[in-house]
């Protein structure tokens, strides 16, 4: 039977952040770059939180000195200072001992001291020293930055008594998700500032909460080779959660190429208590996982990369399904990203991937022969393409590719399918929540996510519905082309093309113009002085 989508809790409507977060925006407004507000904003954060843990854990243990029954229950003075000061006693409930020096209280109580901003980094220290004697994985979650930094002492003063406020504590608000939506809030609010490079971290809640809707990582190894902050694996987390699944079920493994990103990934997942192994590195030509296998790969690569510089990768690369000059482009790394999912795959595994629309369609030889191969080779399950302005980010529409090492029926819950392939046309879902940001409402997530169970399960009972799906032969999509934009088969107009808007297409092509212009001019003076040198 189809699972419908997780119902997914609500920010309250009692804990706003807005107005919060923008006065946490003006403290560091002329000191601080509008793209890093994220850094000093999540770290004050994360050490509160850390902090808190840690005092909950000590008054635990405190309480259990006069709980009759409690294994410390009337020990001396002596045996409780003991008890307080054992690391293990933390760490069994996976929190961290602090000294009081790194503690939230202290640094509140002393942030009207003139060095605030050693202190805080000296807590910073502190942490990561304590992260990672736990974890050497760990070392470097913590950066000292406000030294450094061009904020005042009141300045930091601000940040501290803000975050300070009871709605930003974890304690008083347990399921709202603090972390995660201060992090949004920044991303979201300040997207323009990071330029096109933010979407190569960011990506909209409601995108990624419908990757995992569709694809339903309850249990097995979770991958994520562009993680960023983490966003696809916390949503992992909450699925399995909302499904009454087991945290412990589930291992994360993931990749980025930004050694900042990739720390606010470890102080996300840290927060949550999840076991991860998430590494440095550009996975399209350092592969940092070469063994792995995952059951489940969610990702939001960045769209569209060229000069990547294919030309770095072995010949004999594994990731790839053929020769190295037939199966890539320096001109876009789009489907290398493809290769290396699939080679990461499980038998069972399936994939979840955002892409730029021009994907679907693309006759550049390297990418049309790989997208060709996975066609032919049944490696293609769902393709869903999206409606405009779901990035802050990026104008480029996007889709999503669902591909499945599962497509063979043999695993007693998903129907034989190798000879289809299920297109959806999501142009017209989603609301626009402001001129410029459109979002998927549960209405959306639940159509879609249910319209590729009921497709892909034992005993669904998917129909074709004009305009919205089709389950196409493979044999359809070869007469097509092989090309994959729904609209050619689902009854609604396609939307042909490269996917680039006519701006960002224009703006481009008039740089190659003048950089021609240019070599052409340098050319007629080299052609001149060589007929001068002639005596012409």
């Amino acid at each position: 039977m189809s699972k419908k989508p997780s119902p997914q809790a609500k920010p309250k409507a009692d804990i706003d952040f807005e107005k919060e977060l923008w006065d946490a925006a003006n403290e560091l407004r002329g000191a601080v770059a509008e793209n890093q507000y994220k850094d000093y904003v999540l770290s004050l954060l994360f050490v509160k939180h850390l902090s808190e843990r840690y005092e909950i854990r000590r008054q635990e243990l405190q309480l259990s000195f006069f709980v009759p029954g409690s294994d410390y229950y009337n020990i001396d003075a002596q045996m409780q200072s003991e008890v307080l000061e054992d690391e293990l006693e933390y760490q069994a409930k996976n929190v961290y001992r602090l000294p009081r020096e790194a503690t939230w209280e202290y640094l509140r109580e002393r942030a009207e001291q003139d060095d605030i901003k050693v202190k805080v980094d000296q807590a910073f220290v502190l942490l990561d020293e304590i992260l990672a004697r736990r974890n050497p994985d760990y070392k470097g979650v913590l950066e000292p930055i406000f030294v450094r930094s061009q904020l005042s002492p009141t300045q930091v003063a601000g940040l501290i008594n803000l975050f300070s406020k009871e709605k930003f504590s974890e304690i008083n608000n347990p399921e709202s998700d603090i972390y995660g939506r201060v992090y949004e809030y920044y991303i979201g609010k300040f997207a323009q500032a990071e330029g096109s490079g933010a979407g190569q971290f960011f990506t909209p809640g409601s995108v990624v909460r419908l990757l995992v809707e569709m694809i339903e990582p309850l249990r097995g190894r979770i991958m994520d080779l562009a993680c960023g902050s983490g966003g696809m694996f916390v949503q992992s987390l909450k699925f399995v959660q909302a499904h009454g699944g087991d945290r412990n079920d589930i291992s994360i493994y993931g990749q980025e190429r930004y050694e900042g990103t990739l720390r606010l990934c470890k102080m996300n997942l840290l927060l949550r208590n999840l076991s991860f192994d998430v590494k440095l590195g550009d996975s399209l030509l350092q592969d940092r996982f070469p063994q792995l296998k995952a059951d489940y790969a969610l990702m939001n690569p960045p769209f569209n990369i060229s000069n990547w510089h294919p030309e770095l990768l072995p010949e004999n690369d594994p990731r790839l399904f053929g020769a190295k000059e037939e199966f890539t482009t320096p001109g876009n790394a789009n489907y290398m990203w493809f290769q290396t999912l699939w080679h990461h795959l499980s038998e069972r595994g399936t994939a979840g991937v955002v892409m730029a629309n021009g994907a679907m369609t693309t006759g550049s030889a390297g990418e049309r022969n790989v997208r060709e191969h996975m066609i032919r080779r049944g490696m293609v399950d769902c393709i869903v393409q999206m409606p405009d302005k779901l990035f802050l980010t990026t104008g480029i529409p996007a889709c999503l590719f669902i591909l499945s090492r599962n497509r063979d029926g043999k695993d007693g819950e998903h129907r034989e399918r190798r000879g289809e392939i299920l297109f959806i046309d999501a142009r017209k879902l989603g609301h626009m929540v402001s001129r410029r940001l459109r979002v998927f409402e549960d209405k959306d997530l639940e159509r879609i996510a249910d319209t590729y169970h009921q497709w892909r399960n034992l005993g669904g009972t998917y129909a074709d519905v004009e305009g919205f799906c089709k389950a196409a032969s493979l044999a359809e999509v070869e007469a097509n082309g092989f090309v994959l934009s729904p609209g050619r088969y689902v009854g609604s107009e396609a939307e042909e093309g490269d996917g680039v808007p006519f701006e960002e297409k224009m703006k481009a092509l008039t740089e190659e113009l003048a950089k021609q212009f240019e070599e052409g001019a340098a050319l007629e003076v080299r052609i001149k002085a060589n007929l001068d040198s002639l005596g012409f």
